[in-house]
């Protein structure tokens, strides 16, 4: 693809190989094989829905990647990367999900008739898309060769976010606004879960003005009453209740980049403690805020999140954000820092996390989340604009 059709410049793109070669020449890596999508999509811009097949990016020192992947895929990749046409490579179908054959034979191949039969080659050993018979086909495929884990080499290349980036999380942003608006105001009793998501979705489909929507890498979380106190169900087709909250966990995303955004809407009058906890809870954020400075470090926002919810006697020491960005399914986050009391990690001006302190108790849930980038100096930004606290509809 020419690369004025590409998301990013080249000297986006030229940014990030440089930083990923330093971080592999510092770890003794001559070859990565990137299996992440996400990953992938960072360093060469492919972006197609194939990723439960094998495929990867192979990273030289010294060359420009190389997409490998399923033959009818690499016409999306062409399509997608910034890379010349022989820089995409693809296996016959004989290889796809067939119990006398795997595609990592293809891989071994391919990499030793480029001359790396011998190297120390880079693999993400505890990415979801590289399975333990992947390694295993690599690792006989390629005796000479010594494998070694890169899980999240480029994850962390990715932590600090250029200005580039940054534009496009602002627009996932406008979208999330959009679509948690409309989830609170539609939100009523009588109202059945699948045709609120329902709205959701086409909504975040839309998007604002020209930031299109993207699918987002999580589904919309919107779960009821005692079902709220579990952080991760989806919906059903009930109605929604008087005297009941709903959280709605949701992500506008464009161009696979996003701005997480939660909010609690109660319908019907709620009992004092859960005023009195969504109170804390907004302490507690508006305090993780302040503390969310460069140079402080992801624990120092924990800390202060969770002396407010203490002060009401909620012990919330449990991890409450990870960084976020360019994602696919099954997860927004990035998978290195997380905001948690233990984590040293220092915050520098361009980073991007979702502080999400939720609460979910024994019957009942609450989240009030956002989507922060640490600004130069000063407090975090907070990315998206929807009022901070709990939403009651009487």
């Amino acid at each position: 693809m020419p690369i004025e059709n590409a998301p990013f410049s080249m000297a986006e793109y030229d940014r990030r190989l440089t930083k990923t070669r330093t971080a592999m020449a510092k770890a003794g890596i001559d070859l990565l094989f990137v299996t992440d999508p996400s990953n992938q999509a960072w360093l060469t811009g492919y972006d197609g829905w194939s990723f439960y097949v094998h495929q990867g990016v192979i990273l030289p020192l010294d060359a420009a990647p190389v997409w490998w992947g399923r033959m009818q895929d690499t016409n999306g990749a062409r399509r997608t990367v910034w890379m010349e046409d022989d820089r995409v490579q693809g296996y016959v179908d004989t290889y796809v999900q067939n119990p006398a054959c795997h595609p990592m034979e293809d891989l071994a191949q391919r990499l030793t008739d480029m001359g790396h039969g011998s190297a120390r080659i880079g693999v993400e050993m505890d990415s979801y898309y590289y399975s333990a018979k992947a390694h295993a086909a690599l690792a006989a495929g390629m005796p000479n060769a010594k494998l070694t884990d890169a899980t999240a080499l480029v994850n962390w290349q990715r932590a600090v976010k250029s200005g580039e980036e940054i534009g496009f999380i602002r627009k996932a942003a406008r979208i999330s606004e959009r679509i948690a608006t409309l989830a609170i105001e539609r939100a009523a009793p009588g109202l059945r879960k699948n045709e609120l998501v329902g709205d959701i979705v086409q909504a975040a489909y839309h998007g604002v003005d020209d930031a299109w929507g993207d699918y987002a890498a999580i589904v919309p979380l919107t779960p009821s009453g005692t079902d709220a106190a579990a952080p991760h169900l989806t919906w059903n087709g009930d109605e929604m209740r008087d005297g009941e909250a709903t959280f709605f966990e949701l992500s506008g995303c464009y161009r696979r980049y996003h701005a997480p955004l939660c909010r609690t809407v109660h319908l019907g009058k709620p009992p004092r403690t859960f005023l009195d906890a969504s109170e804390a809870l907004t302490a507690g954020l508006e305090a993780g805020i302040e503390a969310a400075r460069p140079g402080n470090r992801a624990g120092d926002v924990a800390r202060a999140m969770i002396a407010e919810l203490a002060k009401i006697g909620i012990d919330r020491a449990e991890r409450c954000g990870y960084p976020i960005g360019l994602s696919y399914p099954p997860d927004w986050g990035e998978r290195t820092y997380s905001i948690r009391p233990s984590d040293d990690t220092v915050l520098e001006p361009g980073m991007t996390f979702h502080f999400m302190p939720g609460l979910w108790m024994d019957d009942w849930g609450l989240e009030t989340t956002e989507t922060l980038l640490i600004r130069d100096e000063g407090a975090a930004e907070a990315l998206c604009s929807v009022e901070r606290k709990l939403f009651v509809k009487d």
